[in-house]
């Protein structure tokens, strides 16, 4: 058969879709913009009736319609989350109620090795995700979600996908064919829209001392957060920037538009803006759809530090909780429980740290709760997410200190000097 009477063939509701995932078996959801509304309430529909049990449902970075769906608190243990990336979703239930923390298992892994974990070591049952419209030649792209989901989508036995026209359709190095898919749903709904924050002032003094660090012919790796905006406005005067980078963001987007990023010195798909996932508003998702300039690969590529570090001056800016005297950080952990995960932080600073002039930038306001906790402290709170060993910068709204080559006690005075100055004499105490 065509593409088109394959499609039509396979095109079904959403409840009758769903009726292929079985009790006991594997899922992947489809990561952020990805996650499929209309899949997700049917599977949530058939948890409610006892007819789907025991299923594991693994991810990163849980959304609203995960969270009003199968990561429901009263859900819980019919189907049971494996998550590789903690969200507010999760947070919120274990908030409301703590017992829920014992009923979501969390896995830990970097971003690069989730395809790894979740395709060739477990094994995918089945994968939900949503995509963009088919084409005439009978492809899907992954649109803003290229990460772990295209693996998912690609080695499962079983694909539902949920046709959205408002997925951004994004090239790819492999886009997933109606002849892999099992059923096939459409629904045209809003994508997931976020917002950006406006950045605090710690978080501008912050950004002007990372802007000074960039110049021109850098590539740019920025995460989640105020931060990465706000380095990105104060930098729209540099010229031929290169973006290769996990999350793409309508801050990233606005240097393309502003001419301050070509690609054209970039040795890694010259050219184009790499990304693994994008996250944004309406007026960015109609910039991504059909953006000759711009391309979405697989996680297990895009934050691969060998590959990173094949684009010279390649900068990498993350965000930390806490950093120790020694240069650790634990990006992960907060007040006695998991908050998020380490992502592809340490992929990034390692892949900068081997690219020929590139810098790795970790940094973090110098305090919490209201300035009354330090982010330098002189033991972490829980797990480190990037060792001392791999260090470049740190900054804080107090300085920035570079960190490579320095002995234990030369670190813990530059760091010292970036905490709070209330927090100064206490640390120092702790040498």
């Amino acid at each position: 058969m065509d593409a088109r009477t394959l499609y039509a063939a396979r095109l079904t509701t959403a409840d009758r879709a769903v009726e292929a995932i079985a009790s006991n078996s594997n899922l992947a959801m489809g990561m952020v913009v990805a996650e499929p509304p209309a899949l997700l309430a049917a599977l949530a529909r058939r948890a409610e009736a006892g007819t789907l049990t025991g299923l594991r449902v693994w991810y990163l970075l849980s959304q609203a319609h995960a969270g009003s769906t199968i990561l429901r608190r009263d859900l819980l243990g019919r189907i049971r989350p494996q998550c590789l990336f903690m969200s507010g979703v999760e947070r919120a239930l274990i908030k409301a109620d703590p017992a829920a923390e014992a009923l979501i298992d969390f896995v830990p892994t970097a971003f690069s090795g989730s395809p790894r974990v979740m395709c060739a070591e477990v094994g995918m049952d089945a994968c939900v995700l949503a995509v963009s419209p088919m084409d005439a030649d009978g492809y899907f792209s992954f649109g803003a979600a290229n990460d772990y989901t295209s693996a998912a989508a690609h080695s499962a036995k079983t694909v539902i996908v949920e046709v959205n026209p408002a997925m951004p359709r994004v090239a790819c190095p492999a886009p997933l064919h109606i002849s892999q898919v099992t059923a096939v749903v459409e629904n045209h709904a809003p994508l997931l829209g976020f917002a950006e924050a406006e950045a605090a002032p710690e978080d501008e003094a912050i950004a002007a001392l990372i802007a000074e660090m960039i110049d021109d012919g850098a590539c740019l790796q920025m995460g989640i957060g105020n931060l990465p905006g706000a380095v990105c406005r104060r930098i729209a005067n540099r010229r031929d920037l290169g973006i290769h980078t996990e999350l793409l963001t309508p801050a990233l987007a606005r240097l393309a538009q502003q001419g301050a990023v070509t690609n054209r010195l970039k040795t890694t798909q010259p050219g184009l803006s790499v990304y693994s996932f994008a996250m944004g508003d309406d007026p960015f998702y109609r910039w991504l759809d059909a953006n000759p300039h711009v391309y979405s690969m697989p996680v297990d590529v895009v934050n691969d530090p060998a590959v990173i570090a094949r684009n010279d001056k390649m900068v990498s800016v993350n965000a930390t909780i806490q950093v120790d005297l020694q240069g650790a950080c634990n990006s992960e952990f907060m007040g006695g429980h998991q908050h998020s995960a380490a992502g592809g932080q340490l992929d990034f600073v390692r892949g900068a740290n081997a690219s020929t002039g590139g810098v790795s930038v970790i940094a973090c306001r110098s305090t919490a709760k209201g300035g009354t906790v330090s982010r330098i402290v002189p033991r972490l709170d829980g797990p480190v997410t990037t060792p001392r060993n791999d260090v470049h910068w740190i900054v804080t709204e107090h300085g920035a200190a570079n960190l490579r080559g320095k002995t234990l006690r030369q670190r813990a005075e530059l760091l010292i000097g970036l905490a709070d100055p209330k927090f100064r004499d206490e640390l120092a105490k702790a040498l």
